[in-house]
């Protein structure tokens, strides 16, 4: 539908109240219950996505589905290997820690996402990429925060699964040589809710207090 013409939407202080508990109870999720995700849920979601911003309307992002059980046993051993590698960088009691932590969910969640960005994309005719190249991966990044935002207010969780070997990744997944790996998600409904990170909640870090992140004047 081409809405040009159209008067905006009106956001008001009830919305914003709403918009930003979203945010707030947004979750690095890593505990799935096993019930199925509705196909036409998730393919809302990602439709959603196409609405996300893009540097020179590049849209960039690409979407896999793994559903194969072997490409996914693949994607848990590769898991484990770089699990194990990051475990021997980190000493005593924060070696400790880390051991503890639940990390990915890849064993429960139903749904596995691998977003990339497809490095050959000539829509948008390389503008604002010129001088930034790496826009074109970050677009891609934005159109992840709306597909977690969206998610959660279905009541989905997602969980990114960055501790794999992006190489192994492309192979196991044979993604086209011109799209790079950007995320890997699961997704799926959560088995509990909270409104705190669970890295806070287990003492790997804290939250940072707003006034360190101020912006600079210059």
């Amino acid at each position: 539908m081409n809405d040009r013409g159209s008067s905006p939407p009106q956001f008001d202080a009830a919305f914003r109240q709403r918009f930003a508990e979203l945010v707030r109870w947004r979750r690095d999720v890593r505990r799935f219950r096993a019930d199925p995700v509705p196909p036409e849920l998730l393919d809302a979601l990602l439709a959603l996505t196409a609405h996300a911003p893009s540097v020179g309307f590049c849209q960039p992002w690409r979407f896999v589905l793994v559903e194969s059980p072997e490409r996914r046993s693949a994607i848990v051993e590769n898991f484990k290997r770089a699990n194990q590698a990051a475990l021997a960088g980190y000493d005593g009691e924060r070696r400790a820690l880390y051991a503890g932590l639940k990390l990915e969910g890849l064993t429960q969640a139903p749904v596995h996402l691998a977003v990339c960005a497809d490095e050959g994309a000539v829509t948008g005719h390389r503008l604002g990429r010129v001088t930034m190249p790496e826009m074109l991966r970050y677009s891609v990044v934005a159109s992840i925060q709306t597909l977690w935002l969206a998610a959660r207010a279905e009541g989905l969780g997602v969980g990114w699964v960055s501790i794999l070997d992006p190489t192994a990744v492309t192979r196991d997944l044979a993604l086209p040589s011109e799209w790079t790996l950007i995320a890997y998600l699961c997704i799926g409904w959560p088995q509990e809710e909270h409104d705190d990170p669970e890295l806070e909640r287990h003492g790997w870090e804290r939250r940072l207090d707003p006034s360190v992140i101020k912006p600079l004047k210059r």
